[in-house]
């Protein structure tokens, strides 16, 4: 048996059983019928994909901080669910949304620029050059930053060149099995995170 066809019948047994783990409800709400998707993005009550769990978007611009949305202050956009904790933060997404979204889908900005859209916590953010950016918890953020700039370019080639209108399911699994030239794990990613604190005292 060649190797590719070892690594591709790993892939799709890999697929599988993140179809099977997951069920359809996960895979419908990251991957809505609009223009926006995938998303990071749950089903809850009668909204099928609600960005980020329900947090407010326009918060993290205009409070400076997470804060969750009311279910009663909703606005759906391409197919997705957006939640608000002010009818005037309402107001503010519905004039221009597009000024609101947060990069990536909402996913862990770290993760995509490995390109896996996977993960983002909606209480770990950061805004940079007015866009927000979300990540799957502090040791992310932290990997991120080690190189900021070098990071969005990554993330972003791999957004539009593989992730921008796929199924994040599939996209993720390939990636997670096919890794990127630069990939780094976790532990790497903490490693070179304690040696940049280190550096800087």
């Amino acid at each position: 048996m060649s190797a590719m066809k070892f690594r591709f019948d790993g892939v799709v047994l890999a697929l599988l059983i993140v179809l099977a783990l997951s069920g359809c409800g996960s895979m419908l709400a990251q991957n809505p019928g609009g223009k926006l998707k995938p998303v990071n993005a749950v089903a809850e009550g009668n909204d099928g994909s609600v960005m980020l769990k329900g947090a407010d978007v326009v918060a993290y611009f205009q409070q400076g901080k997470y804060v969750q949305g009311n279910p009663q202050l909703t606005s759906t956009y391409e197919d997705v669910a957006f939640r608000f904790a002010s009818p005037e933060h309402k107001a503010m997404f519905d004039r221009e949304p597009n000024r609101y979204l947060p990069q990536y889908g909402g996913y862990c900005a770290n993760g995509v620029a490995y390109g896996i859209p996977w993960g983002g916590d909606a209480d770990t953010w950061k805004v940079i050059g007015g866009k927000l950016y979300i990540f799957g918890g502090q040791a992310s953020k932290d990997a991120f930053e080690l190189d900021e700039k070098g990071n969005i370019e990554l993330a972003d080639k791999y957004w539009k060149d593989e992730i921008d209108g796929s199924n994040s399911f599939f996209r993720r699994i390939w990636r997670l099995v096919v890794k990127v030239p630069h990939y780094r794990s976790g532990e790497e990613l903490a490693k070179a995170v304690a040696v940049a604190r280190a550096k800087s005292k």
